[in-house]
């Protein structure tokens, strides 16, 4: 069980403390459900009347919160709420610190394991990977040939990295999470019906002789992992073809995301659940895509970019621009479109009528 006290949450948030420091604190709850030793969670006003429900005697709270009024006997004040959850939520994580490898785990005697590493039950680490000092290979986790990882990674159970995955300090992958899968490439000895179709737009035929066979072209390129990076559960980032699939810095990938081969992705980016990227799309420095967002093959996304949840991609985005729908426009443009197209009905029962008068 974790055990502080308010003043230690408060140095760890950088906030200010309000009231009695000595309280001892062993978890967080949200306000109504929150008991004597909880954090109640009331960074907004919105909250005050859930505090009267809940028996908690420490609260995290807006600026200018009457606390006392609200029964407390302590509080710690949170300017920007979110922000404060981030800090308090990595203090109360109960992180394992076992290190050592289980007995079951099979381990590549070419592989080199730094200091303090965990490697967990039925884990698979290949030949000439290196991983980081402090890192954690949870259970049934495998990791390829050729992978190195650098320090404090935490890889989930049950996730995978292929051969020649290159990632830098502090990467996490949630469990089941494939990273240097074969990326979806394939050709016919001829022009299949969508290279013609793509090329003539829609226009073109193709021979019904046509051998249909189709000739898987292999990934080599494998992928480059920046550090900070976090890989959501279930997803997938296929290995480049010749170069490698990268994710720069500090971005974060959530859970059923694909990544598709050759693409970049830049630092501190946001890619949220059901994102879909073909392959080959690039995307600038501090982008956000929301959830489901997917965007055609061979784009460029600027930085600064953000895309609203639903938006399909099928041209190139600018740098800064906010875009929203299907096909993506700049959000204004869509909310105007879809004004119009609520209206429309409305007009064609007008025109009607005028043409009966």
């Amino acid at each position: 069980m974790m055990d502080h006290t308010l003043s230690e949450i408060a140095a760890a948030l950088g906030a200010e403390l309000l009231g009695d420091g000595t309280l001892r604190v062993t978890g967080a709850a949200e306000p109504a459900e929150a008991g004597e030793t909880d954090l109640a969670l009331a960074m907004s006003p919105k909250y005050a009347e859930a505090l009267g429900q809940g028996q908690a005697k420490a609260a995290l709270v807006w600026p200018d919160a009457d606390w006392r009024s609200m029964g407390l006997e302590g509080a710690v004040v949170a300017p920007r709420g979110r922000l404060a959850m981030s800090k308090l939520t990595q203090l109360l994580d109960p992180r394992d610190t076992e290190s050592g490898i289980h007995a079951s785990a099979v381990i590549d005697a070419s592989a080199v394991i730094g200091e303090g590493v965990f490697v967990g039950p039925l884990a698979v680490i290949g030949a000439g990977a290196v991983i980081g000092a402090n890192s954690r290979i949870m259970a049934q986790a495998s990791i390829g040939p050729g992978v190195r990882l650098g320090e404090d990674a935490l890889i989930h159970s049950g996730a995978r990295l292929g051969r020649g995955v290159v990632a830098g300090d502090r990467l996490i992958v949630q469990p089941n999470a494939v990273i240097g899968g074969d990326g979806f490439s394939f050709v016919t000895e001829d022009a299949s019906h969508v290279e013609t179709a793509r090329a003539e737009l829609g226009q073109g035929t193709v021979s019904a002789e046509a051998d249909p066979t189709w000739h898987r072209i292999h990934s080599l390129g494998s992928v480059v992992i920046g550090h900070d990076v976090e890989i959501g559960a279930c997803a997938t980032v296929d290995a480049g073809t010749i170069r490698p699939t990268r994710i720069g810095n500090g971005s974060k990938i959530d859970n059923l995301v694909q990544v598709g081969h050759n693409c970049v992705i830049g630092d501190h980016c946001l890619l949220c659940g059901h994102v879909g990227l073909a392959g080959s799309v690039t995307i600038g420095d501090r982008s956000v895509l929301g959830g489901k967002v997917g965007v055609s093959d061979n784009l460029t996304i600027g930085a600064d970019v953000v895309l609203t949840g639903g938006s399909i991609v099928l041209s190139n985005v600018p740098t800064g621009r906010v875009m929203m729908g299907y096909p993506a426009t700049k959000i204004d443009s869509q909310v105007e479109s879809y004004k119009a197209l609520r209206r429309l009905p409305r007009l064609m029962r007008d025109l009607a009528t005028s043409r009966k008068g």
